[in-house]
């Protein structure tokens, strides 16, 4: 027989513990900070410091612009446009991708979230290349004497509909990859439709999924560039959007116009990422640890 450990111990006290002592957090964050302040902090910063340097009256007269106001009218109005239809599209393709099995289904997942990896100049390009006066399809609608919808508030919500299409399904489908299928066998069992199985089980589970989808996408279509310039046109009182009078105010030095409008871009923002924050806070909460 083996002698007994001294004072008593058994075998398990021969594990060694893990240590306690924690590393202190100074050094790390201090890291952090240091590269935050002028990567994120300051320029934000300067954004406000420089609006509002000449006071409210200054920054209020550069907002009442006509074009100013326009290229910010147009700019929520294509927001929300994009979004709206975005809130469709991208539910619908997440609905099929998780809910349906078909030859070719990895493809087109591949395919839906190109938007991702194509550089938004290309997107443009790629949308004038087919939609434009002498594009694929442009050029036929030019022979049937219709107008493209290039150089037009049509042809910007085309390329914002392609660049955030991804935002939306990316929010959508992750849960319903993770909705128990049992809750769907039920009402199917109960003689529910497909789309009353949908409207009453599976939609109330995607609201906040399709809220916060709906609020990226509105967030990325607002400042919107690369691809916008290339199909608008730039056409001040037409197809300016904010962003591009943003461009077009720096480029002949009126940094008031230019700051005023950076500024209420920047509220907004700020304005839809704190309701996402606490949306998707809220949901978490209710429900526990959520994936997303």
């Amino acid at each position: 027989m083996s002698a007994a450990a001294p004072g008593g111990a058994g075998p398990a006290s021969a594990v060694a513990r893990p240590r306690r002592d924690r590393l202190s957090p100074t050094l790390p964050l201090g890291i952090v900070v240091l590269f935050i302040i002028p990567l994120i902090l300051l320029p934000i910063a300067a954004i406000f410091y420089f609006a509002f340097v000449t006071g409210p009256g200054a920054f209020i007269e550069a907002l009442s612009s006509e074009a100013a106001l326009h290229s910010l009218r147009l700019s929520f109005a294509v927001a929300l446009v994009t979004a709206v239809i975005n809130a469709f599209l991208g539910t619908l393709t997440a609905y099929v991708l998780a809910k349906y099995r078909f030859p070719g289904k990895e493809a087109l997942s591949i395919v839906v979230n190109l938007p991702v990896a194509i550089p938004t100049v290309v997107v443009g390009t790629s949308l004038l290349l087919l939609w434009g006066p002498i594009g694929l399809l442009g050029d036929a609608l030019a022979r049937l004497g219709l107008p493209t919808p290039m150089f037009h508030p049509v042809g910007i919500v085309l390329a914002h509909i392609f660049v955030t299409y991804p935002y939306m399904l990316g929010s959508v489908k992750p849960v319903l990859d993770e909705l128990e299928i049992s809750y769907e066998e039920a009402a199917y069992t109960m003689g529910a439709s497909r789309l009353q199985t949908f409207r009453y089980v599976i939609f109330p589970a995607l609201r906040g999924g399709l809220f916060a989808g709906t609020l990226l996408t509105f967030a990325h279509s607002l400042g919107e560039f690369g691809a916008t310039v290339m199909v608008s046109g730039n056409l001040r009182l037409k197809t300016q959007t904010a962003p591009l009078y943003i461009f077009s105010r720096f480029e002949q030095g009126d940094l008031a116009s230019t700051n005023a409008v950076a500024a209420v871009l920047a509220l907004a923002s700020f304005a839809i990422f704190f309701v996402l924050i606490r949306v998707t806070g809220a949901g978490s909460g209710s429900r526990g640890t959520e994936i997303r």
